[in-house]
This record gives C-alpha cells, sequence and structure tokens, in this order.
C-alpha cells in the first residue's frame, strides 16, 4: 500500500494528501465520506442521451452537465457491464460538483445500451453468461477501437458549449475502463489533465501492446485505485506501474485499497460466492480522493 511519502514522491498535491488523509479518518471511523459541496447540486444536473460518430458507427451515450456555465470535461468508462443506471447516477453526482460528464456505451459496435438488462442476477461461474460479456468486449479490444473511440469522445465533449476547453479534460475508468482511461490519456495527451483507474483489470501484461507501456506518451496526472483481491493475485504490478511512469516523469499515484474486491466502486455489482463485492465506506472515500484529484488537475 502507498505511504504518504510515496504519495508525495509520485506528484500528489499538498491539497490532496489533505483530502486523503481527512477521508481515511472517517473510514477508520466507521462513517460515510459527503462529497464536497460545489453548490451545484444534483436537481440542477442535465442528462441527455446522446449519439457520437465514431469511425465504427454511431455510439450511444449518456451527458451530464448542470444548467449554466462551461465546466471540464469528464469521460467515464464503464466495467464491463456497460452503461446502466448505476453509471448515469455517477454522471449526475459528478455533474453535481461542477463537470460536464459524458458516459458512452463501450459496446454500441455490437448492442445499444443497457447490454446487460439485470447485472444483480449475472453469474460469474455460468458460461453461457460470461460468453455474452466475451461477445460484447471482443470489437473494443480490436487493435486501435479504443484509441479512436477516446479520440471522438474527447472531441464531442470539446465540441460542446458546456465545456470549458481552458481546462484539461478529466477521464476514470472502472474494472475493465482502467486500461482503457490508460489508453485515453495516451491517444489524446495534449487534452487529457488527469486519469483514474479503479479497480483497473490488465493494467500490467507480459504482452507488447500492455497498457502500462503507454506511460511514456502520457502527459496527464494519474491515479490507480487498486483492489486488494487484484494485488493479491498480482502482487508485481503496482511496482511495475509505478516504475513505469516514474520512467515517464508522470506524476502518478498508486493506492492498494486493504480488504477490498474487484469491483468494489460499483454499487449493482453482482454477488461473488455469495458475498457482496461492493464496499461503500471504502467507495466513497475513493470518490473524496478522485474529486480532490480532479480539483487539482483539471483546475
Amino acid at each position: 500500500m502507498s505511504t504518504k511519502d510515496d504519495r508525495f514522491q509520485h506528484g500528489t498535491s499538498r491539497r490532496e494528501f489533505i483530502a486523503l488523509g481527512v477521508g481515511a479518518g472517517l473510514a477508520a471511523a466507521g462513517g460515510t465520506i459527503a462529497a464536497p459541496s460545489t453548490g451545484i447540486g444534483e436537481s440542477t444536473v442535465l442528462e441527455t442521451t446522446v449519439e457520437i460518430k465514431t469511425v465504427d458507427g454511431s455510439c450511444d451515450a449518456a451527458l451530464f452537465h448542470p444548467r449554466v456555465g462551461a465546466h471540464p470535461g469528464v469521460l467515464i468508462w464503464t466495467d464491463i457491464f456497460g452503461l446502466r443506471p448505476t453509471f448515469r447516477e455517477f454522471g449526475r453526482r459528478l455533474a453535481a460538483q461542477g463537470y460536464t460528464v459524458l458516459i458512452p456505451n463501450p459496446f454500441y459496435r455490437t448492442a445499444k445500451s443497457p447490454v446487460i438488462e439485470d447485472v444483480s442476477s449475472f453469474d460469474w461461474q455460468n458460461p453461457t453468461d460470461r460468453a455474452k460479456l466475451q461477445a460484447f468486449t471482443g470489437p473494443l479490444n480490436a487493435p486501435g477501437a479504443a484509441a479512436a473511440d477516446a479520440k471522438a469522445y474527447v472531441a464531442y465533449l470539446d465540441s460542446q458549449p458546456q465545456v470549458d476547453r481552458a481546462k484539461k479534460i478529466g477521464t476514470q475508468g472502472y474494472c475493465m475502463g482502467g486500461p482503457l482511461v490508460v489508453k485515453t490519456a495516451a491517444a489524446v495527451p495534449d487534452r487529457i489533465g488527469a486519469g483514474a483507474s479503479f479497480h483497473g483489470g490488465g493494467l500490467v501484461t507480459d504482452k507488447p501492446d500492455s497498457p502500462h507501456l503507454l506511460a511514456p506518451l502520457i502527459k496527464a496526472s494519474m491515479s490507480f485505485a487498486v483492489a486488494a483481491s487484484d494485488d493479491a493475485q498480482q502482487p508485481d504490478a503496482k511496482g511495475k506501474l509505478r516504475e513505469a511512469f516514474a520512467a515517464a516523469h508522470v506524476a502518478a499515484v498508486i493506492e492498494v485499497y486493504p480488504g477490498t474486491q474487484h469491483g468494489w466502486c460499483v454499487p449493482d455489482m453482482p454477488l461473488q460466492n455469495g458475498k457482496a463485492i461492493y464496499d461503500r465506506a471504502d467507495a466513497e472515500l475513493a470518490w473524496s480522493k478522485l474529486l480532490s484529484f480532479y480539483g487539482d488537475a483539471l483546475a
């Protein structure tokens, strides 16, 4: 797990460090963490279903923004279950903090969202259920597909009057969205100012196209919130991430959340072996850190 000194060495500002310390104290006390208020509120957030032209077709997406003003843009990459009510709530919540948020359907090449009607009934042990997901992810994993999509999504954000183009864009991703965050930061380095991965899968592989090898192309500050279960399965990944970004002189915070399971930040994750994956206290802690991270990097 990252230490306080480690966070400073990897580019975390004093403002973020204070926020991390306060959040950790609340979590240890057993309480939940309220998102810092900007005075906007979810009641003044507008939500629109939009279509984005890409090199491979038309992507259905959700756009969220405050009713008035121009704000930093944020691109959210979903987990493997795609665009659905849980992620729409992420969009509303983040927009209420003063951001214009785009959440694409990452599987638009195969189907319109939602691609999984009832996430809670998904059975990881069922080969038929797993095969459905593989059918969705295949086209997205084709060489160059994710980078092309990222460029289209960022260009769409920059075309919206609700986006302040004088400020950098943030991007965050969950599960399979973690590597997509890295690919986005590498594909559009002059616009992405902050990238945050939450329990990202496949960030470090032994293949020549491993996401961590894209570090030299990235200019954004990066944050990696790692599930303890993922760290147990691949304990050397955090070190390789740290080394890659340090060698590229890219600020990166890499932190393992003790006791968490892969997927802990997403409320509607299905049970695994009869146990809940979502961990509200740690999810709120991660959200609080995200807001502080964006507050510094996208200011």
